[in-house]
């Protein structure tokens, strides 16, 4: 539906502005002279463009935004109000753009959740959902602050993993770059320096000098094959069918399928326990809560399941007969259904996978940095050697 910008009294001689949506301009007109006002300007709204400023917050941003206007609802400002005192004192002009917007749409006589929903590159559908939970069942502010705890912890988690997966990753880079100057640079010099000798050199250097000789020769092929690779994998995730077979065999890695696992269905638990406490209907919360999984596998079972609880089965046991589902959540579910808690047997079971995630994580990382180490140093010591014997059968012929 169009999105129309408006300039009107009120019945107190004071002008309103704002947005609203309606088929066309006549019918705008009409919906601000059904609320009393007198209509001075009535035209369309310009679609949004999403430039490079508006693409999105970071999720640190979002969470502080979220925790910011709940505290602000929950002391009994109004919403307009709330979004005109936020909007203020924001510095950021990403920040200050969306939020005049918001207010703009609030005070048009839009709810909020619907003003969100105008933003979908900002806010996702269980944040929507969530928000409009809120508002129907008049505790929008304690929604907010559930709804900030959740993103905060999500935010926390995900810093977490990639914190303890930034100091392998860069010791690989390293190592990598070690070894290529060893290969390039350092062992072609040895190459000239043994070229004029007619003695056979030792096995080991021959092979180090062929995989240097290779390595110049055609290393420049790694770029174009790294790019093509790229983007053969990009067309193959693409395609749903190869998204669905790659996914699947993501999970079926020996360590990290079992983490990506449990990283997803922590978020995906969360996000349900969250809709289920703001009061949204079980079916609903299990359908906004499914588009949260990342992994085609694991949101297939969740849509299967889905299915189940809409056809009368209770959501544990639809959960059971799906294999990538069960174990923890089923056994939470299970409990939440049996004592009136669902939504917080689910948190308490987001909370447990988002912990054991995040142990197996630091576990992996504590293993793979030495592990790298002595990689790197293996490597580092056969091009030594290639390098030292043909030195050491040098200095013995000389004796």
């Amino acid at each position: 539906m169009p999105s129309f910008r408006y300039q009107a009294l009120d019945a107190d001689g004071r002008t309103r502005r704002g947005t609203l949506s309606a088929d066309n301009d006549r019918a705008a007109r009409a919906q601000l002279r059904a609320q009393g006002w007198v209509p001075l300007k009535v035209q369309p709204r310009a679609p949004r463009r999403l430039g490079r400023a508006r693409r999105g917050w970071t999720a640190t941003e979002l969470a502080n935004w979220t925790r910011q206007l709940a505290v602000l609802v929950g002391s009994g400002l109004p919403l307009e109000r709330a979004l005109a005192a936020l909007a203020d004192e924001v510095e950021d002009p990403r920040q200050h753009a969306v939020l005049t917007e918001l207010r703009a749409d609030v005070g048009g006589g839009s709810t909020l959740a619907q003003a969100l929903q105008r933003q979908p590159h900002l806010f996702d559908a269980p944040y929507c959902a969530v928000v409009a939970a809120g508002e129907a069942s008049g505790q929008l502010g304690t929604v907010l602050q559930r709804l900030a705890d959740e993103r905060e912890a999500a935010d926390a988690l995900r810093h977490k993993v990639l914190s303890a997966a930034l100091y392998p990753a860069i010791l690989t880079v390293f190592a990598l770059a070690i070894v290529v100057f060893l290969m390039t640079y350092v062992v072609p010099q040895v190459a000239q320096a043994f070229a004029s000798s007619k003695r056979a050199l030792p096995w080991l250097t021959t092979v180090v000098l062929q995989a240097s000789h290779l390595l110049r020769q055609w290393g420049w092929l790694l770029l174009p094959l790294g790019v093509a690779v790229g983007l053969g994998w990009r067309a193959v995730r693409r395609w749903p069918a190869g998204r669905l077979r790659t996914d699947r065999a993501w999970l079926r890695l020996p360590l990290l399928g079992r983490l990506a696992r449990q990283y997803d269905l922590s978020r995906w638990a969360a996000t349900l326990a969250l809709l289920v406490q703001a009061g949204v209907p079980l079916l609903r919360a299990l359908h906004t809560a499914n588009q949260t999984l990342r992994n085609h596998v694991l949101r297939g079972q969740a849509d299967a399941a889905l299915a189940l609880v809409r056809e009368g089965a209770p959501l544990a046991a639809a959960l059971a007969t799906q294999p990538d589902l069960g174990g923890l959540v089923v056994t939470f579910a299970r409990l939440g259904e049996q004592t009136g808690q669902l939504g917080t047997m689910l948190h308490r079971a987001a909370q447990q996978m988002a912990d054991d995630a995040q142990r197996r994580t630091l576990r992996l990382t504590t293993w793979l940095e030495p592990l790298l180490i002595i990689a790197m140093g293996g490597v580092v010591l056969v091009i030594v050697l290639a390098v030292m014997l043909p030195i050491i059968q040098l200095n013995q012929l000389v004796r």
